[in-house]
């Protein structure tokens, strides 16, 4: 069946790509560009040089495939300047990026290091610190609520922050007409946060059956990041300090069942990597996360790949990003073989990257 002609919009410049595979740009919904992923600490450095390697993380996202990212905590808040910095034109060859400003912890909680997270315990001390994380620019809020690997002091099953002050944030994010997203591995965490209405759970490794079917009503995102736990318990064991790597691993087989039940029974996924945790880089983690989502998950290939619609939905961008349609920003990467047939096609090192119709890479 031929073309009409009549329905071909006009175009600036036309490229032949030779029979190749084009799909929309990937948009990873959680990064942190400010944490190096050779160190099992994230590696706190003073904030010149994490603003320099930060600007080498966008440059190494964008190569891979990566036209837009969120970010989910960032070291001194840096992601907000860089931001800024990129939408002005002075920061180039980048996705475009939702800055989230500093994560929000409880004292002695995930993400309670120097230059990390803002600590807060009680609702009035939330308020206050999200409606200064917003005045300084942040566009997303991020929360933890559970432990978490990189933590020494605890564990994924262990309530950090209480409901009363997630529900702060959620209330002062969503007065923004912006999104909250929160850490939570383990119970009671996950459910605590479904009661204080969060838009996206990240990790959720121990995700219940009843939780499962409560995140579904509430429109509520899983973002697994399977890549970043992959990476640690495959890579970690003869490096990591060993309280690391046992948590981790030890959850490897919980987190693969759990994640494959909420697929299953039609949970959102969206895509997500965690990038900057141990030897979850930049470069090539985002397409390792869509192939693990095949191969560990048991997703299609379509849904895997959907996943990062899925994260345009979430970040409420899918009405200019996240599909190749009329009317929307032409954002895509090019690829010799069919992602469809094969979900690794999108790990070509040197596909094309195109965004906003010029191409990056």
């Amino acid at each position: 069946m031929g073309t009409d002609q009549s329905q071909v919009p006009e175009a600036e410049q036309v490229v032949d790509v030779h029979g190749q595979y084009i799909m929309p740009g990937l948009i990873n919904a959680h990064t942190h560009i400010t944490n190096d992923p050779t160190k099992s600490d994230g590696g706190v450095k003073n904030i010149v040089e994490t603003t320099v390697d930060a600007i080498k993380f966008l440059h190494q996202l964008l190569k891979s495939g990566c036209t837009y990212i969120r970010q989910c905590g960032s070291t001194y808040g840096a992601d907000v300047d860089i931001n800024q910095l990129i939408q002005q034109g002075k920061i180039k060859q980048v996705p475009n990026v939702m800055a989230s400003g500093r994560a929000f912890t409880m004292t002695g909680g995930h993400g309670d290091y120097p230059h990390g997270g803002y600590v807060v315990d009680s609702p009035d001390e939330m308020r206050k610190k999200v409606r200064e994380n917003f005045k300084h620019g942040a566009e997303c809020i991020k929360i933890m609520a559970s432990g978490g690997v990189m933590s020494p002091g605890d564990r994924m099953d262990e309530a950090q922050l209480t409901v009363e002050e997630m529900k702060v944030a959620v209330y002062e994010a969503h007065n923004k007409h912006a999104i909250v997203a929160a850490h939570a591995e383990g119970n009671p965490a996950i459910q605590n946060v479904i009661d204080a209405g969060v838009d996206s759970i990240e990790h959720g490794f121990y995700i219940t059956n009843a939780q499962i079917e409560q995140i579904k009503v509430q429109n509520i995102y899983l973002v697994p990041t399977i890549v970043a736990a992959w990476s640690v318990a495959t890579f970690g064991k003869d490096e990591l300090p060993a309280w690391e790597y046992n948590k981790m691993s030890e959850a490897m087989d919980d987190a693969y069942a759990n994640i494959n039940n909420a697929y299953q029974k039609g949970a959102k996924i969206a895509l997500g990597t965690d990038a900057g945790t141990p030897y979850n880089d930049f470069e090539m983690t985002t397409p390792k996360e869509i192939e693990l989502l095949v191969d560990k998950e048991g997703f299609t290939n379509f849904d895997a790949l959907h996943t990062s619609y899925h994260s345009a939905e979430l970040m409420g961008i899918s009405d200019e990003y996240g599909s190749i349609e009329p009317g929307k920003m032409a954002d895509f990467i090019i690829m010799r073989a069919n992602p469809l047939a094969d979900v690794k096609a999108v790990q070509q090192t040197d596909k094309q990257v195109y965004k906003n119709g010029i191409r990056e890479f």
